[in-house]
């Protein structure tokens, strides 16, 4: 569109612009052309200032001030040179400022110029567009998944925690039956036998279905887990003694630290059922006769607590998921059945802000390392974790 009171302007630009293959419309006053453009929005306009009834100014002002004709280039055309008449074209909205006389070359170079810089604009904007419609569609379909997720996840939990209660009733009745019937045949060798398969398979599955619910617990209620100071003495001193039995089973002693120890943060019967899983641990991958130790170190914001077997290592591959529950599988073939003894005491350290790690000590044996926070006792109400 040209809009221009001049019309030996308008029939020099458009003979120019049509010869190059461009559809033109000319207008002499601003009123009409603002008129035609709400009709039909042109590509681009080439606008004169100086005009009767509405100047180049005020039109584009007015073009600009239409959310429909706002994005339309506007290139000024005016035989005013002073800086601050270009400037105030700048301001009403143009694009660009061609001072007359014009040369043809110029102008043709200036619309080409800002036709393609429009069209890329409007690329962009397209390309934008699908772009925060494909953003949208997939920000539902994750919305959609996280919800299957979370979904599963409760349904997972919800179905952990029933069987984990609901298997206590039967395992009773199995137990007390087989327990029974065990009692009552004569003492041989085969019978004897027989009444240890028993009781170890008896504490290996009740060891489970406690580890499953607790693992449960913590994953569905860890806002109800609750830290106050605890005495590390009395928690080692309780693990070792709940530990002794199955120690003495496979003939390995567990030889506690001399010192008296500081207080941590924790919870203390949860911190004995994490320091049994790692005392048995150590001592499933100690070898018959063999000796667990134990030490301990104070250090400026930590208890650190070593737990060391002589015997078998664990391959290197696997010392990166020694914690994992989906590794159990792998490790139980070297120190025998883990269970789910070392994952329920990673879990239950990270509850208190502490860490575990495992290492294979040279030449043999493993080394549990965990590192506790520091606590100081009687010193108000406990907080949750």
């Amino acid at each position: 569109m040209i809009v221009d009171d001049n019309p030996a302007n308008l029939k020099l630009l458009e003979e120019m612009l049509r010869h190059h293959a461009y559809e033109v419309r000319s207008f002499a006053r601003g009123r009409l052309a603002l008129a035609a453009a709400a009709q039909e929005t042109p590509d681009l306009i080439l606008l004169d200032i100086n005009m009767p009834e509405m100047n180049g100014y005020q039109v584009c002002e007015q073009l600009k001030s239409s959310a429909r004709l706002s994005g339309i280039p506007v290139i000024f055309l005016s035989a005013l040179h002073a800086p601050e008449d270009k400037l105030k074209g700048f301001r009403a909205g143009g694009v660009d400022y061609i001072s007359k006389p014009f040369h043809l070359e110029e102008v043709q170079a200036r619309v080409e110029t800002h036709l393609k810089l429009q069209d890329l604009q409007r690329a962009l904007k397209l390309q934008n567009n699908r772009l925060e419609e494909a953003v949208a569609v997939r920000t539902h379909e994750l919305a959609e998944a996280n919800e299957r997720l979370i979904i599963l996840d409760r349904s997972k939990d919800e179905f952990l925690y029933l069987i984990s209660h609901e298997l206590r009733t039967p395992l009773n009745g199995l137990v007390g039956v087989g327990q029974l019937i065990l009692e009552g045949l004569s003492s041989t060798g085969e019978n004897n036998k027989l009444q240890e398969m028993f009781e170890e398979s008896r504490r290996r599955i009740i060891s489970l279905v406690d580890d499953a619910l607790l693992l449960t617990q913590i994953d569905v209620s860890r806002e109800h887990f609750r830290s106050a100071p605890v005495s590390l003495s009395a928690a080692l001193n309780r693990a070792i003694a709940r530990a002794t039995e199955f120690a003495e089973s496979r003939h390995v002693t567990l030889t506690p630290p001399s010192a008296d120890l500081d207080f941590v943060l924790g919870d203390e019967d949860l911190l004995v059922r994490a320091l049994h899983s790692l005392l048995e641990t150590a001592v499933k991958f100690s070898e018959e006769g063999g000796t667990v130790m134990l030490a301990c170190d104070v250090l400026p914001d930590s208890l650190r607590v070593s737990i060391e077997s002589h015997g078998k290592t664990i391959p290197s591959h696997l010392l990166a998921k020694f914690f994992d529950l989906f590794s159990i599988n792998e490790s139980s073939t070297l120190g025998g059945d883990l269970g789910f003894g070392p994952r329920v005491a990673y879990r239950i350290l990270c509850l208190f802000g502490a860490s575990i790690s495992v290492a294979n000590r040279d030449p043999s044996g493993i080394r549990l390392t965990v590192s506790l926070k520091h606590a100081i006792p009687n010193r108000g109400d406990s907080k949750t974790v």
